[in-house]
């Protein structure tokens, strides 16, 4: 799949999943599950213990899906290669690090790093990002989201951090491309009662959010 295409299929989406510490026992199910509620874009996060080996599991259990499989929390290009190497077809950082852009690119793989301000957002898209991950978006809010995409609207930008169905349909209108998500997908709850069926029920209020926004 082309990086055109891979992106395309993350704002179809809508919604990016991030699985972070999730047990490995319970990721394919989860992420399964998530699929089923209509999430189509997984990211399993690096602090994850053995997350290069569930990058190729997930990937390979959803092969005949629509699903798109990327690692997030990638503070290096060592873990980005890695991650690559795996299967991620995408990567995510909390932060902005030009090398992992620049490893990316290398490959072909669209990388979408954090920034907070309109300076680092315009740092990072010059240095070849192809969506910057507004974080922590919560913090932020939709008001600074819009403020940033009026003087930088050429600038892709993915809000993450504290969103929910609640407020997922804000930074939408705001102008996101996607929102990420974790907590209000796979709540603690939910996994430690292997309540998949709540988690697809969240997945699906998630996207119905942005699909309302839209």
């Amino acid at each position: 799949m082309s990086k055109q295409e891979t992106l395309q299929r993350m704002r179809e989406s809508g919604v990016v999943a991030v699985l972070r510490g999730a047990d490995a026992d319970m990721t394919v199910d989860i992420a399964e599950a998530l699929a089923e509620g209509g999430v189509t874009a997984l990211e399993l996060t690096a602090d994850t213990p053995g997350v290069m080996s569930l990058i190729e599991e997930v990937g390979d259990a959803l092969d005949d899906t629509d699903v798109i499989v990327g690692a997030g929390t990638v503070l290096d290009e060592e873990t980005a290669r890695a991650a690559i190497l795996a299967g991620a077809e995408f990567v995510v950082s909390p932060s902005f690090h030009a090398e992992v852009v620049e490893t990316c690119n290398r490959y072909g793989v669209p990388v979408a790093p954090g920034v907070a301000t309109p300076t680092e957002a315009v740092e990072a898209y010059q240095a070849g990002a192809d969506m910057v991950k507004l974080f922590p978006a919560s913090c932020l809010g939709p008001d600074f989201l819009a403020s940033i995409k009026g003087p930088l609207g050429q600038i892709p930008i993915m809000p993450t951090g504290g969103i929910g169905p609640d407020n997922a349909g804000d930074f939408i209108e705001a102008g996101a491309e996607c929102v990420g998500a974790g907590g209000s997908l796979v709540d603690d709850e939910a996994v430690a009662n292997e309540d998949f069926d709540m988690i697809a029920a969240n997945a699906e209020a998630m996207v119905q959010a942005v699909q309302d926004a839209r």
